[in-house]
């Protein structure tokens, strides 16, 4: 290797950071949308009167290494069915006050270059009318900060500021220190003046906000413009807390309720040691500053001492109490400029003089570690290491806290970060489980039935229901609101006995997490393929990971690629098109009312197949049955489509001819299509149908002559009319692409979009023409795209023009409404001749498919798909913005042209616009003979799920959750022809396809796994700690090591200790007797043996292997020995252990060997043990080299023979290794990897039976994993260590600054941004001509994202690279950050010489994709190549690297 490529393939999911904020809306608009959400409109008679709202809802932002996500709270008000159609989205959790749930739906997600280190959000400020919104602020390694806000008008973060401490002018910030423990750490003034960012470990960075309202008049005009101000950091400058007598901060905080920003630091004035604890125990302090922004002063208001060392964290009391709670690991205090007070919560607990007993807690609890947040104004939520959530409440008497009372709630995951969310959520951020959103309801004494809240409550709720039906403008509806929402928000019981309150809890919502991922075994799945070969051949295997810790343990089973579980399967020769449809005879108009619930559940009548020269009919009742003979369907050629009409009472079925009508079987009408008009000339009357799309009752067809009709359904006779858009008629563009967008439901969205005139008209004519029953909700709008790449939105069957976009094709990140200039293009086309390469790119893209979907939900908004030429898929989502500058355009436009004016009416979606957002790069393929089947295909509910399928020969699911799509490929079928949904008896929310090979598949979506992640991922839950896995292929089982904690009396723990040199116990003597009947926490190690469950269902436990007591199971693996007795192999299980038992006692450890079962015995024993062994030192790693087994045990390396029955040492290496933690083998080559001294290459020679050292890399390292690469014929040596990096060595005895060989020489380096605990060794999938022997190496990381690093051939990577240092400064960065710089290998203060940069890094190449098609061609002819050879080096790419 080279040359080689990093490539992500699952990003992090772990959260880090979370908090909360009003980012995308202002709190003065959430009230007004609260009531909104609420159900149809004759529920309010219902209302119960005594419901509590949950009050406006922030947006929860939340971290995960370097993604940065964005969520909008959605609840769901109880009594509103609109949404449980779907079953997958009945929701979780029960009603809770007046609210039966809770979704978080994604607004922005971001991938960052660099890793976010603490996250704040800084408030507007202002109280609850404040119509500004918060801005979010990010800090980054050494000390970079970005403040981000939200920017409507392109529906995006936006950066508003940046602060970089770094580089030359700030050498002196670090006072000659390299490395430090943390990053920087932000926290902002409540009240949103200024924020403060620790850096450096004693660097305050102050960032003063700007104050709106108080520079010029203009700024205030922003707000009755309608424009949005969000927060903004207007300076900063720096605090050295060095000259404030301060030596090691641990944490700092603003204090609520001070006229000016109060910030406390909490500091250690001298450090403590473990032998001098019991003397010097209380050596923290905490000091008050008060910060002065303008004059940039900060003197000390008050500070107290004494607090003990093991001090962490603070947290601010909100008003009215004020003050400071300190978190320690054994007590909790409370300071304020006025009144402290503590509480113990277990033994260890002392007090400063040792004199007075602290006040204790009713239960003894370890605060280590622990996270909280405010759920009220008295009540903290903390949770603790442990996963328990305990509740803090301060008693407090009107003038101080008299004391702290704290009591224990349910247990919940083990959470990184924590943040109330709103007056009625939080939110669990966790790195070790998944994520939860809570809803909380407190319910203090009788007296806090609060009788004055519900009227207004009821008030608001009323007041609501009103402004949706009369849809009032934002502005008036403001004013009746404003002077009650004070009130309603600002009470809370404020009785002295409020520590009687009481909890409950419902969770809400949770995001999938698949990290930390210790290790992970690469093994087949269960409905595997043996036959497959090439990329499908791939996705039999699946990734079986341990992640989680503790009672989050889990293992995940990853499957990069959807297979899908199969029913029934037939050969189907010259398979085109398959269609299902349903029928509903007995269907008069009075059956309309209950359709929408019956609708989901309706089985589908028939399913036609068109194949080369006929069509096929089969009906789908409990078994498929041909029935082409007996019905009237046209089944003389093939059919172009086939569907619905008149809420299902009608069958459409389009042939390259005409159409026919069906009533059931039977025919009710037939269209045939010739010339529409009779003048035109002879040739266009074997224009045939090419494309089809169908929107309840209206029918939209493109002519292979590129023009269009529409056909037009009455549904009071259930007949069709063919007519011709007399807009289109006299235009000489040609229509590249087209269909038909159904808005549906009671509340269309694109209704919003327009302008008010037209809005209030829009809605009287829905009305009136309702009276076809419910298929009739919502309007229907024509999309069309030209052969110039121009989009069209037009309304039907009035065919205005309502929106329309020049360039469509091209691929911009935002589309709005604007004219489209003609003349422009034509121009264009005659003076780009001359560059003939890049115009036929350009005419390579036009558009061949559209479509354009709004999935049921009550929020959610439309998609837009079109596949152009070149098999790029552009996807777009659709926003609102209502621009303050819409009108000038309009002047504009009618001032030019006045026509253009006119024929668009006022109706234009001026509102409307579009945002791109990225889809997955891998599906491109082009279409060869310039006429495209439909290659994307609708679904609504297949197992719950709802999105579209896109066939092709690199086929896959793209499916919705949380208005973010979510795409899984499908290989396992190859390139697949046609696609559709089939729900009946034998197949329920089923579906159908036909593959390349011809053959028919009727499946379902495997159900246990999760597909909202960016694999589809099963966990199964382990409830321990799981370790270290491997796989036995023979009889597909997975050995796996866990732990679980165990309590143990003292006196049982310590009698185990016993010194194996000496031989005698280890005296207890100064312990005395009630401490030896305390317990004391250790692990308890087995190694179970699971078998994956067919169904999908829990793993089955085949065997246990337990551990003896204080003996840890280090490492597992399946080894393969030659028997010298026999002269077989034999595949063993290979088990070493370690005694840990403190530092007095000398190590030892185990090799333990299991043979597995054979197939004839009774499965009892599926493992028995065939050899045990004591060694010195603990055996951390053991590997199988030519049948001998290679065993590390302490610093020695031992290679033994096996004979059957015992092993026998015959090599060993006595290398200053500390302690292996990996170890790997290719042929006879032994690569080592050590915790301290990097890494080690070997070599074993059989003939004089002996380890020999070829070659170590000289530096110290600290390794996390080591594997070879291999590329061809050259072996690489790959690493990953402690700083989040990845280094390539080689080795080259004959290069003169390798010492003769005696040093590794660095063949590449490169910054991952997570800890790489695994790599695994796979080969590449070649295209092709290409045949060299490529392994690419697959790793997983703590944070719980995957990826890979892939060798290249030189002429890619030097492409690529040009490319690369082209995209650094052709493409925005989110924050601001550098991609070079992320990438620079980190030290820890260590200098060294930088190795070279040879590894290219895709997850900036990805970005080129996402630039206009211009700047894509520009920028592939200033590196000298074109876009097709780079498009096609990614795909090869990320097809080679598909391993699952």
């Amino acid at each position: 290797m080279s040359f080689a490529a990093f490539k992500m393939m699952h990003w992090p999911t772990g959260v880090e950071n979370c908090a909360s904020g009003y980012i995308t809306h202002s709190l003065s608009d959430s009230t007004l949308q609260i009531p909104i959400v609420s159900g149809d409109d004759d529920m309010e008679a219902e209302w119960p009167n005594h419901k509590r709202g949950i009050g406006p809802l922030p947006n929860v932002v939340i971290t995960a290494g370097n993604i940065l996500e964005v969520y909008i709270v959605r609840a769901q008000e109880e009594g509103n069915t609109q949404e449980l159609r779907i079953p997958k989205l009945v929701k979780r959790g029960g009603v809770m006050d007046g609210v039966s749930g809770v979704s978080l739906e994604l607004v922005c997600h971001y991938r960052l270059h660099g890793n976010v280190e603490s996250i704040a959000v800084l408030p507007m400020g202002g109280g609850n009318s404040s119509k500004g919104r918060d801005s979010i602020i990010l800090t980054f390694r050494d000390a970079k900060i970005s403040v981000l806000e939200f920017d409507d008008s392109i529906h995006s973060l936006r950066m508003t500021s940046m602060h970089c401490f770094e580089g030359p002018d700030w050498l002196h910030l670090k006072r000659g220190r390299e490395s430090f423990p943390r990053g920087p750490l932000v926290k902002v003034d409540p009240q949103g003046r200024c924020g403060g960012v620790l850096v450096y470990g004693l660097q305050m960075i102050i960032l003063k906000a700007s104050q709106v309202g108080s520079g010029l008049v203009g700024d205030d005009d922003a707000f009755s413009s309608g424009g949005t101000v969000s927060a903004r950091v207007e300076s900063s400058y720096i605090i050295n807390l060095r000259d404030l007598e301060m030596k090691h901060v641990k944490d700092f905080v603003f204090l609520h309720g001070y006229i000016e920003p109060v910030i406390v630091i909490l500091q250690e004035e001298e450090h403590t040691w473990a032998g001098r604890v019991s003397w010097k125990h209380h050596t923290c302090v905490l000091s008050a500053l008060s910060i002065n922004t303008t004059l940039k002063q900060h003197p000390v208001i008050w500070s107290a001492i004494n607090l003990p060392h093991d001090a962490y964290k603070l947290l601010a009391v909100p008003s009215p109490i004020g003050g400071v709670l300190v978190l320690c690991a054994n007590t909790i205090h409370y300071h304020s400029q006025s009144a402290s007070c503590a509480l113990a919560l277990n033994n260890y607990a002392s007090s400063a003089d040792s004199s007075q007993e602290l006040p204790a807690s009713n239960f003894s609890v370890e605060l280590d570690a622990a996270h909280g947040t405010w759920i009220s104004s008295d009540v903290a939520l903390l949770s603790t290491k442990s996963g328990e959530l305990l509740l803090l409440t301060l008693i407090y008497d009107g003038r101080a806290v008299q004391r702290l009372d704290l009591s224990k709630s349910k247990a919940s995951v083990l959470a990184s970060d924590i943040t109330s969310v709103g007056n009625s959520l939080f939110f669990l951020g966790s790195r070790l489980g998944d994520s939860l959103l809570v809803q909380f309801s407190c319910r203090s004494g009788p007296a806090a039935s609060l009788p004055g809240l519900r009227d207004e409550d009821e008030d608001i709720e009323g007041e609501g229901h009103q402004a949706k039906r009369l849809r009032i403008s934002s502005d008036t509806f403001q004013d009746t609101i404003g002077n009650e929402e004070l009130s309603l928000f600002g009470s809370t019981p404020n009785n002295s006995d409020s520590a009687q309150k009481s909890f409950s809890f419902a969770v809400r919502d949770s995001l999938v997490n698949v990290g930390p991922v210790k290790d992970f075994a690469y093994g087949l799945r269960i409905n595997a393929d043996a036959n497959a070969t090439g990329v499908s051949k791939q996705s039999n295997y699946e990734l079986v990971c341990c992640s989680g810790h503790g009672k989050n343990g889990a293992l995940c089973v990853l499957r990069q690629s959807v297979r899908p579980e199969m029913i029934t399967e037939v050969e189907l020769p010259g398979c085109k098109g398959i269609w299902t449809v349903y029928h509903k005879s007995s269907r008069g108009h009075n059956a309309d009312s209950s359709k929408m619930a019956a609708d989901e559940d309706e089985y589908h009548a028939y399913l036609i197949i068109s194949v080369e020269a006929r069509t096929m009919v089969l009906e789908t009742a409990d078994l498929l049955t041909e029935v082409t003979e007996s019905v009237d369907y046209y089944v003389q050629g093939r059919t172009i489509a086939a569907g619905n009409l008149f809420g299902r009472r009608r069958v459409i079925q389009v042939f390259e001819h005409g159409a026919r009508i069906l009533d059931g079987s039977f025919m009710n009408q037939e269209l045939s299509f010739g010339a529409p008009n009779s003048e035109s000339n002879s040739g266009s009357e074997s224009s045939t149908v090419s494309s089809v799309s169908i929107a309840d009752p209206y029918v939209l067809l493109r002519m292979t002559d590129d023009s269009i009709r529409l056909l037009v359904g009455d549904p009071s006779t259930c007949t069709v009319s063919i007519s011709s858009p007399s807009v289109l008629e006299g235009s000489k563009k040609k229509i590249s692409a087209c269909t038909l967008f159904h808005d549906k439901g009671p509340e269309p969205w694109l209704r919003k979009a327009s302008t008010d005139a037209w809005l209030s008209s829009g809605v009287g004519e829905a009305v009136d023409s309702a009276d076809g029953g419910p298929q009739d909700q919502g309007d229907i709008y024509c999309v069309l795209c030209y052969e110039s790449g121009a989009l069209e939105i037009f309304d039907v069957p009035g065919f205005n023009c309502v929106f329309s976009v020049d360039k469509f094709a091209s691929g911009r990140r935002h589309l709005s409404d604007m004219p489209i200039h003609e003349l422009e293009y034509e121009l264009n086309k005659n003076s780009e001749d001359n560059a003939s390469s890049r115009n036929e790119e350009i005419k390579n893209t036009k558009v061949v498919e559209l479509s354009m979907q709004r999935w049921s939900g009550p929020h959610t908004r439309p998609f837009l798909f079109a596949v152009l030429a070149d098999g790029t898929i552009l996807c777009y989502h659709a926003y609102l913005f209502e621009g303050v500058d819409s009108t000038k355009a309009e002047n504009s436009v009618s001032s030019e042209n006045p026509a253009a004016l006119n024929s668009s009416g006022s109706s234009k979606l001026r509102n409307l616009k579009f945002l791109r957002i990225p889809f997955d790069t891998s599906t491109r393929e082009g279409t060869s003979d310039g006429v495209a089947s439909q290659r994307i295909t609708m679904f609504k509910n297949i197992s719950g799920h709802q999105g579209f399928f896109l066939s092709g020969s690199r086929p896959g699911w793209c499916m919705l959750f949380r208005e973010r799509l979510r795409f899984h490929s499908q290989l396992c079928d190859g390139s697949i022809a046609a696609f559709t949904v089939l729900h009946n008896v034998n197949c329920n929310h089923g579906f159908i396809y036909v593959t390349s090979q011809v053959v028919l598949k009727i499946c379902q979506l495997p159900s246990a796994s999760i597909y909202d992640n960016y694999w589809p991922v099963q966990k199964i839950p382990l409830k321990a700690t799981p370790h270290q896995v491997t796989y036995y292929a023979e009889k597909n089982l997975y050995p796996l090591i866990v732990s679980y904690p165990v309590s143990k009396p003292i006196n049982q723990v310590l009698s185990s200790l016993v010194d194996q040199e000496a031989g005698q116990q280890i005296d207890n003597h100064n312990l005395s007797s009630d401490d030896l009947q305390r317990t004391y926490t250790v692990e308890e190690f087995e190694i179970q043996i699971l078998e994956p469950e067919r169904s999908g269902g829990p793993w089955e436990t085949k065997a246990t292997i337990p551990m003896q007591s204080s003996e840890h199971a280090l490492t597992v693996r399946v080894v393969t020995l030659l028997n010298a007795s026999t002269g077989e192999n034999e595949t063993l299980l290979a088990v070493g252990t370690a005694y840990v038992q403190g530092e007095d006692v000398a190590a030892r450890g185990r090799v333990l060997l299991f043979s597995f079962g054979k197939n004839g015995d009774n499965s009892q024993n599926v493992v028995t043990e065939v050899y045990s062994r004591e060694l010195k030192g603990a055996i951390s790693a053991v590997a199988s080299i030519q049948g001998h087994l290679l065993i590390s045990s302490g610093p020695k390396i031992i290679l033994h023979k096996w004979n059957g029955t015992e092993l026998n040492g015959v090599a060993f290496f006595d290398a200053p290794p500390l302690y292996v933690v990996s170890m790997n083998v290719v042929k006879t080559f032994i690569l080592l990897g050590d915790v301290h001294k990097s890494i080690y290459f070997l070599s074993w020679k059989e003939q004089g039976s002996q380890l020999s050292l070829l070659a170590k890399d000289f530096g110290s390292l600290d390794c996390f994993a080591t594997e070879f690469l291999i590329d061809g014929n050259t072996l690489s040596l790959a690493v990953s260590d402690e700083q989040k990096n990845i280094q390539v060595f080689y080795y080259a005895p004959k290069m003169a600054e390798s010492w003769k060989g005696q040093k590794l020489l660095s063949r590449a380096e490169f910054h991952v941004g997570s800890h790489v605990t695994k790599f695994l060794r796979l080969q590449m999938v070649t295209s092709g001509a290409d045949k060299t022997n490529r392994f690419a190496l697959l790793f997983g990381t703590l944070d719980g994202s995957f990826g890979c690093i892939a060798p290249l051939d030189e002429v890619t990577f030097r492409r690529l690279q040009s490319l690369q240092k082209k995209l650094v400064d052709a493409v925005p960065h989110v924050a601001g950050l550098n991609p070079h710089s992320f990438r620079q290998f980190r030290t820890s203060g260590k200098a060294r010489r930088s190795g070279p940069d040879s590894i290219i890094d895709c997850e900036l190449l990805c970005h080129y994709e996402m630039l206009p098609l211009e700047e894509q061609l520009e920028l592939a002819h200033q590196i000298g190549t074109t876009r097709s050879v780079i498009l096609l080096n990614l795909v090869e790419l990320s097809v080679g690297t598909s391993f699952l």
